[in-house]
């Protein structure tokens, strides 16, 4: 597949235009991702239906996202990076019209499911587009900036959901994206490169259904395991069925002519490193995104707002640290600015494991500043690693195995966060209303605690595993022909 020239596109538009453009369409799915969280009782309410079905609104979305992402990086690499990118933002703001003027809660969860499809082609490539614009020598800074739009994403769904709950309805949280998702897709159509289709190309079709079924049973288990039981049978069911399902996907994809995942890739310990070091990394910043928030309502009755202002601290932080990262990572390369930033977080996670019953914000905000530093530090050269090391003819698939690696560590994060916390605080389980007893309170810290050393200790073995990330001179895949 043909492939831009860095810097140049058909329209001589800016190679800092398309990365504004990707940008402003990928921060709509992180941002759509946590904010509905924050209206979900007002969203039950309206419709008058059990809180356990409205959590299929936000459950669905993820779902959707993650099972069809290496589909789209295949489409991708087929198609063209652009077409596919611009159909998923369509499709979005469509979605999200229509998720706004749902009529019942099933409508609702219906056209969820039509936004998390149509959201994963952006993720998915995102990261693919901006790598093919960028040269070797400003990628780092480039993929630095574009991870802070999904750093912010996340945090400003919780600030956006708490002044919509509070001011407005929830309607608002969905119809919000479709002005913004026009002016994306108006944007990357006139200035995102456009590729030629590669003749010849056609679709795994088993391989896509297999990574489907197989991504689908393992996230479902990671975010109902602690509801339904992670030994009940409906658990045992869908980790089976992720491990029989997931083992015939990579016996298909070793044997078909055009495979959906070309396994080659994982061949390549430059790439194979980073993207497990990314899937630890993001399960350890879930245990402070899943925590924290948690612990200021339940702990401190601290109200949405204000909690969604402490949280900020995190973003801003990574917003910062991220394209200075990056674009130290282009110079002195990725392997040791990831370690630190690790451990950095690391290290701010114990330090938040160490609060009590009643830190003011200042003491909140800066231990969330030490983790976002942190995750800033590493997410930035780690991704520039990753798509560094992948031929032209791989970045698709590539730039989504990554998305995948994302969205399957928030999902471990919060379930791993979460089996402590319900272990160590039974009573949390159910759903706890009013201010804790004093036992319950010591309960919840120790939980807690305990919660955040685990997180930690992920944060230790994403360290370890950014170590393993070989130089970008040890890289065979590049040498490898692109077609």
């Amino acid at each position: 597949m043909g492939t831009a020239t860095p810097g140049v596109n058909a329209r001589n538009a800016s190679r800092w235009m398309v990365l504004g453009a990707v940008m402003t369409g990928v921060i709509m799915g992180p941002i759509d991702g946590s904010i509905v969280n924050v209206v979900l009782p007002s969203i039950a309410s309206y419709f008058q239906t059990d809180y356990a079905v409205a959590q299929w609104v936000p459950t669905i979305y993820l779902l959707a996202i993650c099972s069809f992402i290496l589909v789209y990086g295949r489409l991708g690499d087929m198609f063209g990076y652009r077409k596919i990118f611009l159909t998923g933002l369509a499709c979005f703001s469509a979605a999200s019209l229509l998720c706004g003027l749902s009529r019942s809660i099933w409508m609702l969860i219906a056209f969820r499911t039509l936004q998390g499809l149509a959201v994963g082609m952006q993720m998915a490539l995102g990261l693919a587009i901006v790598t093919s614009v960028f040269a070797p020598g400003e990628r780092g800074k480039a993929i630095g900036i574009y991870a802070t739009a999904i750093a912010l994403g996340l945090m400003m769904g919780p600030v956006l959901g708490g002044i919509i709950a509070q001011y407005s309805n929830w309607r608002f949280v969905f119809l919000i994206n479709m002005p913004i998702g026009c002016v994306s897709f108006f944007w990357g159509y006139r200035v995102i490169p456009a590729q030629k289709t590669k003749p010849g190309q056609r679709l795994d079709f088993l391989g896509a259904l297999l990574a489907f079924v197989f991504l689908f049973s393992l996230l479902l288990y990671a975010n109902r395991g602690e509801q339904w039981g992670w030994f009940s049978v409906w658990g045992i069911l869908l980790l089976l069925s992720s491990v029989v399902f997931g083992a015939l996907f990579f016996l298909v994809e070793q044997k078909a002519a055009q495979p959906m995942l070309n396994l080659a890739i994982f061949s390549n310990r430059r790439f194979s490193f980073a993207c497990l070091s990314s899937l630890l990394n993001f399960m350890a910043v879930y245990s402070v995104v899943f925590l924290t928030p948690w612990y200021l309502a339940d702990a401190l009755h601290r109200p949405v707002f204000r909690i969604g202002m402490d949280m900020m601290a995190f973003a801003l932080l990574t917003f910062f640290v991220g394209p200075v990262s990056g674009s130290l990572s282009d110079r002195i390369g990725s392997r040791g600015l990831a370690f630190c930033g690790m451990v950095l977080l690391a290290s701010g996670l114990i330090l938040l494991s160490s609060m009590g019953p009643a830190p003011g914000d200042l003491a909140v905000a800066w231990r969330l500043a030490v983790c976002g530093m942190g995750a800033g530090m590493f997410q930035s050269p780690i991704n520039s690693a990753a798509m560094g090391s992948a031929p032209p003819r791989f970045r698709g698939i590539a730039s989504s195995i990554l998305a995948v690696a994302r969205n399957t560590g928030m999902a471990f994060g919060i379930a791993i966060a979460g089996a402590i916390m319900y272990g160590l605080a039974p009573f949390t389980t159910r759903g706890h209303i009013g201010p804790f007893t004093p036992a319950e309170l010591h309960a919840f810290l120790h939980g807690m605690h305990w919660a955040y050393v685990a997180g930690a200790a992920l944060a230790l073995f994403a360290a370890s595993a950014a170590l393993c990330v070989t130089p970008e001179k040890a890289n065979s895949l590049q040498s490898a022909p692109t077609d």
